[in-house]
């Protein structure tokens, strides 16, 4: 009975060590689930963290290059100017996930005030570690109170 169990342990460990992590992969084309789950969860982190007014631990999301380009100050300054929707949100959904050109495209609606703001934001990978390279704000709509 041990043997049994022993052998499906070791199957259970060796098909789980034969799958990619999500990171690992990023052929172009629509995101995989885990990936979507992967970065859905680290925007979130920062939309979240920049409603709370938390500016250390938003810019931590940034990816490293965006750190090295943008100080902490300058970032605060940039949300502040142009991304109140962000800190000032009422919730937010996500969109569409694709990878091109190994960068990751995640569609964010985020509701603020009478306005939904479709937001594109642009994702990288270095060394297994995700980081948020800039967000385009695209299309807002105002909402319809019925």
């Amino acid at each position: 009975m041990q043997r049994i169990i022993a052998v499906g342990v070791a199957a259970l460990l060796l098909v789980g060590c034969s799958q990619k992590a999500p990171l690992e992969d990023l052929s172009d084309g629509k995101c995989t689930g885990a990936l979507t789950d992967a970065v859905n969860k680290h925007i979130s982190g920062q939309i979240d963290a920049l409603a709370n007014k938390d500016w250390k631990a938003a810019y931590a999301f940034a990816s490293k290059d965006f750190q090295a380009a943008v100080a902490i100050d300058q970032f605060t300054f940039i949300i502040g100017s142009q991304y109140a929707m962000l800190v000032e949100n009422q919730g937010y959904e996500f969109d569409n996930c694709a990878i091109a050109s190994q960068v990751i495209k995640q569609e964010v609606s985020v509701t603020s005030g009478e306005q939904v703001f479709n937001l594109t934001y642009r994702l990288s990978v270095t060394g297994n570690v995700l980081g948020v390279e800039s967000a385009e704000v695209g299309k807002v709509n105002t909402q319809q109170n019925i």
